[in-house]
């Protein structure tokens, strides 16, 4: 059967999704119209206009501004919007970022996100410093022993990050936190300086630095690292790479539809 507003107006269903995203539009490109600029813009009369737009008001997709009777894009579209986004092919998108962001600093840059427990590394570009680094797209590795994870281990919520905890700390290397009191404080520097640090915690020599990367709503869905040999990524080294890692980081996250007031 059908709607019954195109029907009493004599549009087919397609004419009337089309002038209703016409409505969006012209919304999204003036902030706010009336029915009688919508009409004018649509080539309607003043009731399809009204009609289509009450359809849209009533699913979120616009809202009228007080008394004054002009409508403005609604948070409905907000929220099909965090959906899209959510969905983006996070390695693809973020396969531009690393290859950036691994020439500008000469070592390995990755992109991992949090699946049961662990960290798979999902996107990886090399730098020209980094002939010797090993391939870790794909790899799964602990949460607590690498920078990328302990970024995620932070951001967890607090049963998922309690149930990691209670598993067990495996220790890799001597440097490898295996102190679930120690891990827990150390977290919580992570969530207050906005990054996470590792030296030689899962493999003797290596050392890597990892910033959040956050979805729409501001959660965090994945983290960006920087690894390298200690010998070339020293402490000092590290502390200036916080930086330019977090500003690609923030970059990415405007992508995914995060942005900071």
């Amino acid at each position: 059967m059908r709607n019954s507003a195109a029907a009493r107006s004599g549009d087919s269903p397609v004419q009337s999704v089309d002038r209703a995203i016409s409505v969006l539009e012209l919304l999204a490109r003036n902030g706010e119209a009336g029915i009688t600029e919508i009409a004018a813009e649509l080539g309607v009369h003043k009731s399809t206009a009204s009609r289509l737009v009450r359809v849209l008001e009533a699913r979120g997709l616009v809202e009228q501004l007080g008394q004054r009777g002009k409508y403005a894009i609604g948070f409905g579209i907000v929220r099909l919007a965090g959906a899209a986004t959510g969905r983006m092919d996070l390695s693809r998108l973020g396969r531009q970022t690393c290859e950036t962001l691994a020439e500008e600093l000469g070592e390995t840059v990755n992109i991992a996100i949090a699946d049961e427990g662990i960290a798979i590394n999902i996107s990886q570009a090399r730098g020209s410093a980094a002939v010797t680094t090993q391939n870790w797209t794909g790899q799964r590795t602990p949460l607590h022993a690498t920078s990328s994870g302990k970024v995620l281990l932070a951001h967890l919520a607090e049963q998922e990050r309690e149930r990691v905890l209670a598993r067990g700390l495996e220790r890799y290397t001597p440097a490898t936190t295996v102190s679930p009191e120690e891990l827990v404080r150390e977290l919580e520097r992570i969530r207050a300086d906005g990054y996470a640090a590792c030296f030689e915690e899962l493999e003797v020599g290596l050392h890597a630095l990892a910033v959040p990367i956050r979805g729409p709503d501001g959660e965090v869905v994945a983290a960006l690292s920087a690894s390298g040999p200690a010998y070339r990524l020293s402490r000092q080294r590290i502390g200036q790479l916080v930086q330019p890692l977090t500003g690609a980081a923030a970059e990415l996250s405007a992508q995914l539809g995060y942005f900071v007031d």
